[in-house]
């Protein structure tokens, strides 16, 4: 039936002037002999199709030699692929536009506040496969479609990006000859290139920001006589910490202050003015110049390592301004870390440097397998321990993490940690202030102490995600959104005024860890190697532990750049090293005491520094719930093996501590907070409902048909309406799938169609294969555009596989079908929803209202209401 209607199709077709006499004289016998064949909409008869072939066969010279004419023309206009699209002349009027809305069948269109513009050139990019040189046949080929540069907030299309690398390694190894081994040869060797230039790039970023940061927290106290650019610890080198550093002159001193009240206040309010004064320019420079250096960037790093798209969040401006915003920060005293923004900027080079690359530039897939590397470097380089950092980018933020990237990031991690070295900003030899060796053994009767350790960091890790999460809440949905510079003042005010009266409060976090790490075999730091004073000692550090969780809580969240790994440390470190005094102190007042049996006479036995590190960990653990990339950090930290099993110990009890609260680290509840498209693989799936259950059906859908569209039709459709895509079927009667077209697709091809010689308004358009190639009116083919092969699955498919789909392929978006009729679509966002559902019914009994407000807002919604510019990506 499809040969005669093609057959009717052509004999219907007026001639042209092109026509030679020959085709003219086989249009009018196949005229002729298609006259006499009755064509019937449901069926045609077996004589009818046995008159019309041998109407074939008396004409078939002429008539291949017709065919022939056709498919050579066919095969010209479909070979040009760098038009994207097919144009032949139609003399026939266009039909109206079949795009509709199942639920509202007239009107078809769901109208919305017009608007001048649309969305046509809003947020209009590039041809994204343009960019590449040569032919993109390959993965057009294999029905993924061509793409669009993405739009932001967006989730990327994993699939073609793994068709499109594909085809370009394809094409890459025909090139013949000693030139297309040396292509293959660079090629394998790019990514080994961008991996080192960002391994050197963040280490020696974090050498800068440990000098600066460094400077300017000392500045705060006073200044170095012999060289003002020197921080405390260079201008006293050489000098113990017992000996009085001339050089080195307090504030007091340098405005003569001649009582001790006198000296006090001064020191006081330069303390006070200096910390609020960096908290303050941070802020505004946030503000004004890059809002997204705001925050860790650790939520937002693991969103777009799963495939979401936010435009210049890894660009220069961010990477400009969070690194002299960390400093200022880190100076000013504030309850925050700059570990976890040296991971946001290690990311910022991973996605800057391999700009130089097409294949990394155009590839949003391939650019986020340096990404993971980039993130093992900012740990790396954080903590000095580039084991630790790959498989914390393994455990807590990659997405897609295949064998190579493994290698990779190990060797960005290692490159990280070798410059960072190079530059040794501290001059001890050592990556970072707080790395310390240990050399006492531990006992089986501390074990109950680790224990309880363990218990207070997830408790504490508990307690602080659900205070800061109130905190952040109050701030995001109040007035005090509107003024987050004046905040920031404000609690820079406070926490300096504060921090001042407590000596552990008012040193660095880095020195203070540091210092609570530290066995007593150096010299005393205020009191913790003091026997005589344990107690005052341990209350005093545990009043700063109480502090710091309010203060830390508060803080994190600020429009600064901000981490709450080392505060988090801090905290751990405070209450453990107090732990520690007091055993100490049992043991040496009851030695003969039971459990003390197996210490030995005259020698320590119990070593509070342990305890701290320890208490760290499990603070560190209770609050990001890591457990196999902390533990590894740890040990690389201490360069102990001997205390692995009280660490592991200690992490796995602070874990299922937290757990038995909620099992979100402090990351993932933020990720939940901005309502980001995240689908944690580490969540287990315990419910038994089907795709069906799920998925928008397609009576909410907007459904285009594959014919009797124009491009003011398709203009009024994206104009009027706001979804992301359209499923494309082949009528509205059978409602069979024959792909899917996205809306950037949809409107970039629109856009370039405008440009060719011949199409206007009414020119029609087409989504199939039925093309008029022989008639004469301009039209435009869209399968070049289209998804033709979608992932689809049945209705009765369980829920469960289906967000394994999602996780493991990356998926934006799933068909339900049922025997290739489309009856319903689920998306990612419609995942979250019903995951969100499952997980807190309560909260959504007959409350539609609140459903749509807080799972459904687009996030773009949510990150416009930053003010200021945002910079160039």
């Amino acid at each position: 039936m499809e040969e005669q209607q093609e057959l009717s199709s052509l004999a219907s077709t007026p001639t042209s002037d092109s026509e030679t006499p020959l085709t003219r004289d086989a249009r009018a016998d196949i005229e002729a002999s298609s006259s006499r064949v009755d064509i019937n909409r449901d069926f045609i008869s077996p004589d009818e199709s046995r008159r019309t072939s041998l109407a074939f066969e008396s004409n078939a010279q002429t008539f291949d030699q017709l065919t022939q004419t056709a498919a050579e023309l066919l095969k010209s206009k479909l070979a040009d692929i760098d038009d994207e699209f097919t144009f032949k002349r139609k003399n026939s009027e266009p039909s109206s536009s079949r795009f509709f809305k199942l639920s509202e069948p007239s009107p078809p269109i769901r109208k919305k506040q017009a608007r001048p513009t649309g969305h046509m050139s809003s947020t209009l990019r590039r041809h994204d496969d343009e960019e590449l040189q040569g032919d993109v046949t390959e993965w057009v080929m294999e029905g993924t479609g061509i793409r669009v540069a993405y739009d932001d907030f967006t989730t990327i299309d994993w699939i073609h990006d793994f068709a499109k690398e594909r085809a370009r390694q394809k094409k890459l190894h025909q090139k013949k000859g000693w030139r297309g081994k040396i292509n293959i040869i660079f090629d394998s060797m790019e990514g080994w290139i961008v991996v080192l230039a960002v391994g050197l790039a963040s280490g020696i970023l974090a050498g800068i920001i440990d000098v600066t940061s460094a400077w300017l927290s000392d500045l705060k106290e006073g200044f170095c006589s012999s060289g003002f650019y020197l921080n405390r610890r260079f201008c006293c080198w050489g000098y113990d910490d017992d000996q009085t550093c001339y050089e080195w002159v307090t504030w007091n001193k340098g405005l003569q202050a001649k009582s001790s009240i006198s000296e006090f206040w001064t020191n006081y309010v330069f303390y006070v003015i200096f910390s609020t004064l960096f908290a303050s320019v941070a802020a505004c420079l946030v503000k004004t110049y890059s809002p997204y250096s705001a925050g860790s960037g650790i939520p937002e790093v693991k969103t777009i390592l799963g495939g979401f798209v936010i435009r210049k969040f890894l660009g220069w401006w961010t990477l400009l301004i969070k690194s002299i915003g960390v400093c200022l920060v880190v100076a000013s005293n504030l309850c925050l870390g700059k570990e976890g923004p040296l991971i946001h900027l290690a990311c910022c080079c991973g996605n800057i440097i391999p700009r130089i690359f097409p294949k990394f530039r155009f590839n949003e897939a391939k650019k986020r397998e340096i990404l993971s590397a980039a993130a093992a470097a900012g740990v790396s380089v954080a903590f000095g321990a580039p084991i630790g950092g790959v498989l914390f980018s393994l455990e807590e933020v990659s997405y897609y993490f295949p064998f190579r990237t493994m290698w990779r990031s190990f060797f960005c991690a290692m490159v990280a940690a070798v410059a960072l070295d190079f530059m040794n900003p501290f001059r001890t030899g050592k990556l970072v202030l707080f790395q310390v060796v240990y050399d006492r053994e531990w006992h089986a009767f501390e074990l109950f102490f680790f224990a309880f350790l363990g218990i207070m960091g997830g408790l504490y890790g508990a307690f602080f995600i659900r205070f800061n999460l109130k905190v952040a809440s109050i701030r995001k949905d109040t007035w005090l959104r509107f003024f987050g510079v004046q905040e920031v003042i404000i609690v820079a005010l406070f926490t300096s005024i504060i921090s001042y009266l407590n000596i552990f409060m008012r040193v660095n976090p880095s020195e203070l860890v540091a210092a609570l790490f530290r066995e007593c075999v150096e010299g005393d730091y205020h009191n913790l190697c003091s026997h005589d004073n344990f107690l005052t000692t341990a209350i005093s550090l545990i009043i700063a532990a109480i502090f710091k969780f309010f203060l830390t809580g508060i803080t994190f969240g600020l429009k600064v750049p901000a981490g709450v790994w080392l505060p988090s440390m801090a905290i751990g470190a405070c209450f453990g090293r107090a732990v520690g005094l007091s055993v100490q102190a049992w043991q040496r007042t009851h030695p003969k005491f039971w459990i003390f049996a197996s210490c030995k006479p005259d020698l320590p036995c119990v070593t509070p520094g342990m305890y701290a590190m320890i208490g760290a960990a499990s603070a560190f653990g209770g609050v990001t719930r890591m457990t196999v990339s902390l533990v590894v950090i740890m040990f690389e930290l201490t360069g102990a093996l001997t205390y692995v099993l009280p660490i592991m110990i200690a992490v796995m009890i602070s874990k299922w501590v937290g757990d038995a609260f909620d099992k979100e680290g402090i990351y993932d509840a933020w990720i939940r907070l901005n309502e980001y498209p995240y689908l944690d693989s580490k969540e287990d799936y315990i419910y038994n409902t089907l795709a069906s259950q799920v998925m928008t059906r397609v009576e909410d859908l907007i459904v285009i048909t594959s014919t009797g569209h124009t491009i003011s039709s398709l203009d009024e459709l994206l104009i009027d309406t706001d979804y992301k895509g359209f499923p494309v079927v082949i009528n509205s009667k059978d409602m069979l799938l024959i792909g899917y077209i996205s809306r950037s697709e949809l409107r970039y091809a629109i856009e370039k169609a405008r440009t060719k010689q011949g199409i206007s308004s009414s020119s029609p358009c087409y989504f199939s294969n039925n093309l008029p190639i022989l008639d004469s009116n301009a039209f435009i083919d869209f399968r070049p555009w289209m998804d033709q092969t979608p992932i689809t699955v049945s209705h009765k498919f369980p829920m469960e596989t289906v967000i394994e789909l999602f996780r493991k392929m990356g998926l934006r978006y799933v068909l339900v079908t049922k025997n290739g009729q489309l009856l319903g679509l689920i998306t990612k966002k419609d995942v979250l929803r019903h995951l969100a559902v499952m997980k807190h019914p309560s909260l959504f009994d007959g409350d539609e209202t609140y459903e749509t407000q807080n799972l459904m807002v687009l996030p773009e919604r949510r990150m416009s209401s930053y003010n200021g510019d945002f910079g160039i990506d």
